[in-house]
């Protein structure tokens, strides 16, 4: 048995022996593996080890086959096409991206002297590309011929913008709240003396305060409804007031009684205005029209209709003597000598609550929640739109001699603008008072002083702010910041 099986071990040795020596025999014949493969597999022939080598050489060093050495004797000489020596191709050379001077690396320019290339480098410039840059550059033309080369930034050369620059104005601040009314304060006058002014409220009252020191003088009563307007006359001791009652009601202020009453509207009356020069009288009501009165004998002198809901209303003592703004957007100016409009403009998207005349030039302004415009009297042309379109609804307007537009909007924005530019130099947000909501944070009414150095402003919350300038305004602290429009 040991036998056996020893011959069967010695037997399966001979079989791996041959079969190996098989392997190598048939992989001799084939070629598949040179001799030695099965031991080393990363063995190459002479052959393919060269052409490996030549082609790693070809990847690294393919592109030095043109290059030419900056400095030292070359070893073969550039190729390099053969340009126009003349002066108009030896400037447009010398012009490399518009900057006259400064020329890459790599860059060739023409000698004119010789007619040969020289390479300059990006820090200096030969003598003969200066002297071309300082003589008149020609371009070739299409015809053949030259003409003097122009850049396109002379031609195209943006012209300054014409937009009026804005004066520096003294920053605003408040100083002073007070509180009577019961209700929101809708409308300020002023007296002519400047010694106390007059404010409508919802609650129905009309209070005179003393313009000093804030304190209540007087309480009228009389309207049924909330007040919309207010005029002190400078003519006489007479103020005048409407309501959304549509009574309009004159008052002596001497003895602090209504001596007349001027009916005729339909339905609530939303503005009033006196003239400078005459004993005439201008009210605006929803329903569509501005009615004129005498105001001696209550008569009414005309009816003028406005389109729609008449908001506001100017007055002034040269042609047109009245304006009025609709609820439609449209400005009107009437001719009062035969009733009739000198123009209608329809510039506005939304109603125009507001106007406002400036005391020395001959425009004014509209403010509606579109836009504040301003307008050249007396055919009414467009002037230009306030920068900053405001976000708000404008609900009164109101300019000093200072050229000082103060805007007030329904967010509780007392805004102030440079009257010349239209730029906004300043916004105050004050907050409401105590025991208010912060949507009763809008400005109904604003007015300045017959000083224009105190502006007074009527709010939501039933109180009336006063604002003068802050002694430590300047141009340092507070310069302007203005933004011209592309024009």
């Amino acid at each position: 048995m040991v036998r056996a099986t020893k011959r069967k071990e010695v037997g399966a040795g001979d079989d791996s022996r041959s079969m190996l020596a098989a392997i190598q025999s048939s992989c001799g014949k084939l070629e598949l593996f040179p001799a030695g493969c099965l031991g080393h597999m990363g063995y190459e022939d002479e052959r393919a080890l060269r052409l490996k080598i030549k082609s790693k050489i070809s990847d690294a060093y393919d592109n030095l086959e043109s290059f030419v050495p900056t400095e030292g004797k070359l070893s073969k000489p550039p190729t390099i096409q053969k340009i126009d020596s003349s002066k108009s191709a030896v400037l447009v050379d010398a012009l490399v991206d518009g900057k006259a001077g400064r020329f890459r690396r790599e860059e060739v320019v023409p000698d004119g002297a010789t007619g040969q290339l020289v390479v300059a480098s990006n820090e200096r410039v030969t003598a003969s590309a200066k002297q071309a840059l300082a003589s008149t550059l020609m371009v070739p033309t299409a015809t053949g011929g030259e003409k003097e080369y122009v850049p396109s930034a002379t031609i195209a050369k943006r012209a300054a913008s014409k937009w009026p620059r804005p004066d520096w104005h003294q920053h605003m601040e408040l100083y002073r709240v007070v509180s009577g009314h019961q209700g929101w304060v809708r409308c300020l006058a002023f007296d002519p003396s400047n010694e106390f002014f007059a404010s409508g409220s919802n609650d129905r009252t009309i209070r005179i305060w003393d313009l000093a020191s804030g304190q209540l003088r007087l309480t009228l009563t009389g309207h049924l409804e909330s007040i919309t307007g207010l005029k002190i006359s400078d003519r006489s001791p007479y103020m005048f007031s409407c309501a959304l009652d549509k009574k309009v009601k004159c008052w002596d202020l001497e003895t602090n009684r209504v001596i007349r009453h001027y009916h005729g509207h339909l339905s609530a009356v939303n503005a009033l205005e006196l003239h400078p020069k005459l004993d005439i009288l201008a009210t605006g009501g929803r329903d569509g029209t501005c009615r004129v009165w005498d105001i001696r004998t209550k008569v009414q002198a005309m009816a003028l209709s406005t389109g729609d809901s008449c908001q506001s209303i100017l007055m002034q003592g040269s042609d047109p003597q009245l304006i009025t703004g609709s609820a439609d957007g449209s400005l009107r100016l009437w001719d009062l000598r035969t009733g009739k409009t000198f123009a209608t403009v329809n510039m506005h998207r939304k109603g125009i609550r507001a106007l406002a005349m400036h005391p020395t030039e001959y425009n004014f302004a509209s403010g509606a929640a579109d836009n504040i415009k301003k307008w050249a009297l007396p055919r009414g042309e467009f002037l230009f739109n306030f920068l900053e379109r405001p976000t708000e609804v404008i609900n009164d307007l109101c300019v000093n001699e200072d050229g000082v537009l103060a805007t007030a909007g329904d967010n509780g924005a007392l805004t102030l603008r440079d009257w010349k530019s239209g730029n906004t130099f300043q916004t105050i947000r004050t907050p409401v008072q105590p025991g208010s909501l912060d949507a009763e944070s809008g400005v109904l009414a604003c007015d300045w002083d017959k000083s224009g150095t105190r502006l007074v402003c009527g709010v939501m919350d039933k109180t009336i702010r006063f604002y003068r300038g802050r002694a430590s305004s300047t141009p340092q602290s507070d310069p302007i910041v203005f933004k011209p429009p592309k024009r």
